[in-house]
């Protein structure tokens, strides 16, 4: 149950906050919003410049275009596959935009999702590369979509190319198919419009961080259009020997713009040269007490990425409104990965047969005297996709009842292989896997040992076949009621053979109907109150990858209840949104004490969401959010019933406000907190809270801005991203940091 204090505020926030604050509100349309900062109307120009250049319907299960925005503030988007304002929407939706990571700083996918109350990130671990998502407790690496379709690549994102990354929360199989329990995540990239632009940024920071991006966009002719954008970087840290080398380019070209017929053909090419980093060990149940900086591994470890992907689009606009859409992606991800993680537990000993500690590694020993082990996560990785989509829409009737009709059919076909390796260090057991042992303080920095032995693990290889077919309608009952429902047929076909490891092949064939529905009041343009209710299914090789004993299982079910409001105050200039919810999955997978699994357990969370952005005033912008999170594993057959979901905070806010105090100049900052958190579900290692706190000062001209970020403005130690692996291991965040940007634009 949700506690007295959220619940309270969810529903006196629910029910009487228009009432209080209806004074002051009109609509969302009447007065126009104020002016934008400088950040948003000089650096962010040619965005706000070709929106208007760009059409407003596109294909289903596409985010393309620009959303239509002020500063922070955006008031629609295209998550559910057309445009649509995020009133209409039955759930809740952040958006993170442009303009808000270029207050930032933010460049990476991940910095940017911290913005997204209910995110929380792991790290790389066991099979799985890149960004690694937890959304509302629910793991989320299988749903972040680019432009729609899912982006199954590892690989670490950029946001180089982003317009925004867009987030719906609760389960959406309706609209993405497997998957989604906790919601989706869309990254939605720039588009080729109208307006000649061209600009160049470059950041230079402390611990040797240098970057730079550009941006050109060139009309072609009256209808078309091309633009590229493409970045590289060479990135150290706080963490020793970590680093990281990447560029990107990202062409895209559009024919037909603003005509019934409209083609678009765009790519993304990524390549990463990075080095994972496997966190600290826990001693006595928490992370061990060692400097920030410490990090266990090798000099010469090292991860290679490459990523390729494609996507053409094509629209009909009929002289009737209605819109025929087709889109087709192909995408192609490979990994080369020469990692060093930690092994489990802490040695009491420098060598191989010492005693080894327990869960959590409690112990009375100082901290001298403990060593880590050191074992090898080597591995080849290719992943291919290749997806299209289908759909028509429009409105149909007139007056009291009118239908807004979404129909489609999505085909895709997915391959993923998993080449191991096992190495086994100079003087280690044979066929351990353990490279060397180090001390847990002060370990040295060295390469892999001269005389490592390596040798071939599983090589896992699987492939999946999808097609799903949908229809959703959104009926207007008169001006002030809304009624959405729509339903989803699914066949997700894959199999999975492995050549050391079990299974040695596993076949599933699932099918699964989806449905939404949901009920919206807009008593007047400023507010709207909502009702939804949604499902989804997870089945055991949804990510193409499988826990033995799991291929003859049923997918995991999860379903949805969310009540919530959205209002535009301030003359539509600030928005104000907040949900209570309820996520249950009520055939979880479970362990039972032989080892095998059954679908008998039954995971829960209850929370409540709140977020605030646009303007107060015209000189002041402001965005954050908070969430509450009362997760439990309500039933389980391997002894964590009762436990709090592995990653899941019970607690999470963050607020960003920026200031003009005179012409140019702008300042801003805020801070990120984080409760305590647990990395794995037996609840043994907990991650304490904290809170970090960033600034930024800036000076902008029509043509160019200076502007300053400082990170971590107090050097908080804080543990960022969490792995469940071995007990529970934690990644300490970045320091202080100083990032000086230089933004140049020739139009």
């Amino acid at each position: 149950m949700l506690t007295k204090t959220p619940l309270a505020i969810a529903v006196m926030g629910l029910f009487c906050a228009p009432i209080a604050t209806s004074a002051f509100a009109q609509t969302n349309t009447a007065t126009p919003a104020a002016a934008s900062s400088p950040v948003a109307s000089s650096s962010a120009a040619a965005s706000t410049d070709s929106a208007s250049s760009q059409p407003q319907t596109l294909p289903t299960v596409q985010v393309t275009g620009h959303a239509e925005s002020t500063g922070f503030q955006t008031d629609r988007t295209n998550i559910t596959g057309v445009s649509t304002d995020v009133h209409d929407i039955p759930q809740a939706v952040t958006v993170v935009n442009q303009q808000l990571m270029q207050s930032q700083g933010v460049t990476s996918f991940s910095d940017a999702l911290r913005n997204v109350p209910g995110v929380t990130i792991g790290a790389a671990e066991g099979g799985v590369i890149g960004n690694n998502i937890n959304l509302r407790g629910f793991t989320a690496n299988n749903d972040i979509y680019l432009d729609g379709f899912r982006d199954r690549g590892q690989y670490y994102r950029d946001t180089f190319d982003l317009e925004s990354i867009d987030v719906l929360y609760g389960p959406s199989s309706l609209y993405f198919g497997r998957g989604s329990t906790g919601g989706v995540i869309n990254q939605v990239t720039k588009q080729a419009n109208l307006t000649k632009s061209a600009s160049v940024s470059t950041t230079i920071g402390t611990d040797d961080h240098y970057r730079t991006s550009v941006d050109f966009n060139q009309p072609l002719t009256d209808t078309s259009a091309f633009r590229i954008n493409a970045f590289g970087q060479s990135l150290h840290g706080s963490r020793d020997v970590m680093s990281s080398k990447d560029y990107g380019i990202a062409p895209t070209v559009s024919f037909g713009i603003g005509t019934p017929n409209e083609f678009t053909l765009s790519a993304l090419i990524q390549h990463n040269r990075d080095m994972a980093d496997y966190g600290v060990q826990s001693v006595n149940g928490a992370p061990a007490p060692v400097g920030r900086s410490t990090f266990y591994g090798f000099t010469d470890d090292r991860t290679l990425q490459d990523n390729q992907t494609v996507t053409g689009r094509y629209i009909h606009r009929f002289e009737n409104g209605f819109v025929l859409r087709n889109q087709a992606q192909l995408s192609h991800t490979d990994t080369d990965a020469r990692e060093t993680s930690l092994k489990r537990g802490l040695f009491t000993g420098p060598f191989a047969n010492s005693p080894a500690l327990g869960a959590g590694n409690f112990t009375d020993l100082p901290l001298s005297s403990l060593y880590v082990g050191l074992v090898s996560r080597d591995r080849v990785i290719d992943n291919h996709s290749i997806y299209n989509s289908t759909d028509i829409e429009g409105t149909l009737g007139s007056g009291w009842i009118k239908h807004k009709v979404v129909a489609g059919i999505d085909l895709g076909h997915e391959t993923y292989t998993n080449q191991g390796y096992r190495v086994t260090g100079p003087g280690m057991p044979k066929g351990s896997g353990t490279i060397a042992i180090v001390p847990l303080l002060d370990p040295p920095y060295n390469p892999r040992p001269a005389g490592s032995v390596q040798t071939l693990d599983n090589l896992a290889e699987s492939s999946a076949n999808s097609f799903g077919a949908y229809v959703n309608d959104t009926i207007s009952l008169g001006e002030h009621w809304k009624v959405v429902g729509g339903v989803r047929w699914d066949r997700f076909q894959a199999s999975i053979a492995n050549t050391t490891t079990a299974p040695a092949y596993a076949s599933q064939t699932n099918y699964f109907t989806s449905v939404r529905t949901g009920l919206i009041y807009q008593p007047t343009d400023w507010q709207s109150y909502y009702f939804s209710y949604g499902t989804s299914f997870d089945p055991s090789l949804e990510a193409l990858t499988l826990t033995s004993g799991t291929q003859n299982l049923a997918p995991e079910h999860s379903k949805s209840y969310e009540i919530g409001s959205k209002w535009d105050l301030l003359d539509g200039n600030l928005s104000i949104s907040q949900s209570l919810f309820q996520i249950e999955q009520s055939n979880t997978r479970t362990q039972n004490g032989d080892g095998t699994y059954t679908l008998d357990g039954d995971t829960r969370v209850r929370g409540y969401q709140i977020g605030a952005t646009g303007r107060l005033g015209s000189k002041w912008q402001i965005y954050g959010g908070y969430t509450y999170l009362d997760s439990e594993i309500v039933k389980a057959l391997d002894g964590t019933q009762g436990n709090t979901l592995p990653n899941t905070p019970r607690h999470m806010a963050t607020l960003w406000v920026t200031y003009q105090p005179v012409e140019h100049w702008e300042i801003g900052g805020g801070p990120i907190y984080m409760s305590s958190r647990y990395p794995a579900t037996d609840n043994v290692v907990k991650v304490p809270s904290y809170v970090r706190v960033d600034a930024m000062a800036a000076y902008h001209t029509k043509r160019y801005d200076v502007q300053l970020n400082l990170l971590n403005l107090t050097n908080k130690l804080y543990y960022d991203q969490l792995i469940a692996s071995d007990g529970g291991r934690s990644v300490p965040g970045i320091g202080r940091t100083l990032l000086a940007t230089f933004n140049y634009r020739f139009y």
